[in-house]
């Protein structure tokens, strides 16, 4: 990349803030020395992985690179026999620690974040360090007590000589025998040495050894001859502690020494981490998005078209701030080269300067402040020629600056390089100046480089018009305010304001008069034509504008309409669901309070009229009579098969007991039917209608039974007769009948099952006994027992439950 265009691009500026958003130097210093990459293939890759962070981020907002320390130079010195100190070798064993917990975090995701992950597998853990590091020092960096055996003792030496010399020093100047001699009764210390303070006059009254004097002279402090000792054991002690502890921080720095290059790699890792990270946080600050890097094309629709692509949506200048105008930049097919004209301060040069940083951060991995959709080529430079670079040491003026940098450009320009051009030909003679840009366009043509440039020669309107692969392009001004907005329109070149901004300041009309005769016809219906399409355009987009805004408005209108809707909608069903099931809920307590009625006039005995009136009132009871209660929510979905409906009282077909009986309970699935003095509970499949006849003959028998029999209830239990029926011995005809009486007994005592004895012989009592059980309707079923219960010489018989 060419260093003087990427400073006149004001692109360092961009990496500054990019630096802002690192952990630690190692990514800053990458952050500040980035260059854009003039491969498509490795700027693709950079795009991603800046994507790949930014979803990180959102995913993970508590990753975090705190604790990571630029600790290469610290390792590789260990190497050259360095030791280091405590604190140093705690961030080595951080940063080490961090990348581990990094490396892991990101290996879990490797599905969601394929390029970070492939970047973690290369961070080095050195785990074996990390615990070396971790035995040895404490969080303060202080050497720990169980670094070595020989440590431990020292300081636990020390320690008891410490306690020796402050007793015994205390002693001394806390005696009442010299506190005459003391400036005060207190211990102090001195070149390492615990003294006392003397008076001066008293020299000599306390045996010792003079380490210092106060700044009047009036103190000595010394050191008591009986503590001299002591005080040389315990300097001794700390001596040897201070030899151990760098002999123990010296076999560290040889562990650093042996893993200095993992390590190195590690910290390269981490910073480039780092920095894709800087790149995601700084997109989301800017409110970038990813642009999409094409290829040059291969089949240009003009001869000499480098098949370049440049299509940037809302871009806006990232050092702008949030107020800036965000211009939209199109080269079509045919278009290489865009000449932009208008006023000064319009906003032309910070266009171009929009135009190059784009190209330069988006070959960096930098997502770009525009709009979805933006999409660049891959250049392999980018040279710019901006601003007033006049030298006063080089003797050089504006227009000779210009020039040797365009030079310079030429010289090395190709047709993958983009080159930027700031007020080409200005800063000389027009007539020559115009000739130049011209004669300059043509060679960037001919040559088939891609090419932005602004001017103020009002040729060069013209020439785009008479040279295939130039566009026109404009900055806005408001003539009604004298203000440029900023825009940036692509195919009408600038116009004149002079004349206009002249008038609406209030020149005197008979000047502006006179200059407009000045001007060629030509050139000032050239002005109008301008003039006009700019109107026109205006209100073009007034009207497009007002057009989007009346749909967009439409469109969230009809949203917050559905979404009403289908909150009323799913409102009716809540209200519709929850009154059936308080319906259902009440007319289930109905039931229940019913059946809870019935079996206590049975239990009670009440005679036939009370349970004939309370069984007609129940009849007579319809879920219509309930009011409030909604109809039931019927299904989209048709059934076929629909459920027959039976009512209390009506007189059914029992199937399975091939019996007739009358219904005397109705549930949501079952019913319970009365077949003589016997009540059974029968699904809707077990049951079938009776016809007209069938029923009035049914209702006969009943009304007939009713005459003769004590109750249509169920009778009372009657005493249990026992659960087995010993009938060996018995002949056939005696036993069926016993057997007869005894299942009535049974079921009517409650029994669910029940033992037939009946002996194993000939068969014939069991043959006939089971054929008797077979058609009895109050058994359910019945086989022979286990060996342990006597195998074929014994019959279990399992009743019909009761209700």
């Amino acid at each position: 990349m060419n260093e003087k265009s990427a400073e006149t691009l004001e692109f360092p500026k961009i990496l500054e803030q990019l630096a802002r958003y690192t952990s630690f130097s190692g990514s800053k210093m990458l952050a500040l020395n980035l260059k854009p990459v003039p491969d498509l293939g490795i700027a693709r890759e950079l795009q991603h992985e800046t994507s790949e962070a930014r979803e990180l981020l959102v995913a993970k907002a508590n990753l975090t690179m705190g604790g990571i320390f630029d600790v290469r130079a610290d390792a590789l010195s260990c190497q050259r026999g360095f030791v280091l100190e405590g604190y140093i070798l705690l961030n080595i064993r951080s940063t080490l620690r961090r990348a581990s917990i990094l490396r892991r975090t990101l290996g879990r995701l490797s599905g969601q974040y394929p390029l970070l992950s492939a970047l973690a597998e290369r961070l080095e853990e050195c785990e074996g360090l990390q615990d070396e590091i971790g035995r040895v020092l404490d969080e303060t960096a202080v050497v720990k007590d169980t670094a070595s055996a020989r440590l431990a003792v020292i300081r636990r030496d020390i320690r008891i000589a410490f306690d020796r010399l402050q007793t015994k020093i205390a002693n001394i100047a806390t005696s009442s025998s010299n506190a005459h001699y003391l400036q005060e009764p207190i211990v102090t210390q001195r070149n390492g040495r615990y003294v006392i303070p003397l008076k001066a006059e008293f020299k000599g009254r306390i045996p010792g050894v003079v380490h210092d004097q106060s700044s009047s002279g009036a103190t000595l402090f010394i050191e008591p001859l009986t503590t001299v000792e002591l005080n040389n054991q315990y300097r001794e002690l700390q001596l040897a502690e201070e030899n151990e502890i760098r002999r123990i921080l010296a076999e560290l720095c040889d562990m650093v020494a042996h893993e200095a290059e993992r390590i190195v790699t590690t910290v390269d890792g981490l910073s480039y981490i780092d920095l894709v990270l800087a790149r995601a946080k700084y997109a989301e600050a800017i409110g970038a998005n990813a642009p999409t890097l094409v290829e040059f094309s291969s089949s240009p629709p003009l001869p000499n078209h480098p098949g370049s692509t440049i299509h940037l949506i809302q871009a806006r200048h990232p050092l702008l701030g949030e107020h800036v105008v965000p211009i939209d930049v199109e080269l079509d097919p045919e278009t290489y080269v865009l000449v932009i004209t208008g006023p000064n301060t319009g906003g032309k040069t910070v266009a171009l300067k929009t135009i190059g940083l784009m190209i330069l951060m988006s070959q960096c991995g930098l997502h770009l402040p525009t709009a979805e959709g933006s999409r660049l080529t891959i250049f392999e430079d980018v040279y710019a020629d901006i601003g007033d670079e006049q030298s006063i040491e080089q003797s050089l003026s504006t227009f000779s600056s210009h020039m040797t940098n365009i030079i310079h450009i030429l010289g090395h320009a190709n047709p993958r390089s983009l080159v930027i051009l700031d007020e080409v030909g200005a800063g000389t003679d027009p007539t020559e100046g115009s000739a130049l840009a011209r004669a300059l366009l043509l060679h960037l043509l001919e040559h088939g480089i891609t090419s932005l440039v602004t001017t103020h020669h009002p040729e060069l309107k013209v020439f785009s018009y008479n040279n295939p692969g130039v566009r026109n392009a404009s900055v806005e001004f408001n003539l009604e305010t004298l203000t440029p907005t900023y825009r940036l329109i692509i195919g009408l070149p600038g116009r004149s304001n002079a004349l206009a901004i002249a008038t609406r300041l209030g020149l005197p009309t008979p000047i502006i008069e006179t200059a407009r005769a000045m001007v060629a016809t030509e050139e000032l219906k050239v002005d109008d034509l301008l003039d006009e399409l700019q109107r026109t355009r205006d209100e073009t987009r007034f009207i497009l504008e007002r057009a989007q805004k009346h749909e967009a408005d439409t469109r969230a209108t009809q949203h917050e309409l559905m979404l009403r809707l289908e909150a009323i909608e799913e409102e009716r069903h809540n209200v519709l669901r929850e009154a059936q099931q308080q319906a259902n809920a009440e007319l289930d307590d109905l039931r229940r309070e019913i059946r809870r009625l019935r079996r206590q006039l049975e239990a009670a005995g009440q005679p036939l009229e009370a349970i004939r009136s309370l069984q007609t009132e129940v009849t007579d009871i319809r879920t219509e009579d309930f009011i409030g209660i909604p109809e039931p929510m019927i299904e989209d979905t048709p059934d076929d098969n629909t459920t027959p409906q039976y009512r209390l009282g009506e007189f059914v077909w029992v199937t399975s007991l091939k019996s007739e009986g009358q219904i005397t309970e109705v549930a949501s699935d079952e019913v319970e039917v009365m077949i003589g003095r016997l009540r059974i509970r029968a699904k809707f499949s077990e049951i079938e209608k009776m016809t007209g006849k069938e029923r009035k003959q049914a209702g006969k028998r009943a009304k007939l039974a009713t005459e003769y029999e004590p109750s249509p209830t169920i009778a009372p239990r009657t005493a249990s007769p026992g659960l087995e029926l010993d009938l060996r011995g018995s002949r056939v005809e005696e036993a069926v009948t016993r057997v007869e009486a005894y299942i009535d007994a049974a079921y009517l005592s409650g029994l669910p099952f029940v033992r037939i004895i009946h002996g194993k012989g000939t068969g014939a009592l069991r043959n006939a006994i089971r054929n008797l059980l077979t058609q009895n309707p109050l058994v359910s079923k019945h086989g022979a027992g286990s060996d342990k219960e006597g195998g074929t010489g014994v019959t279990i018989v399992y009743l019909v439950p009761q209700n």
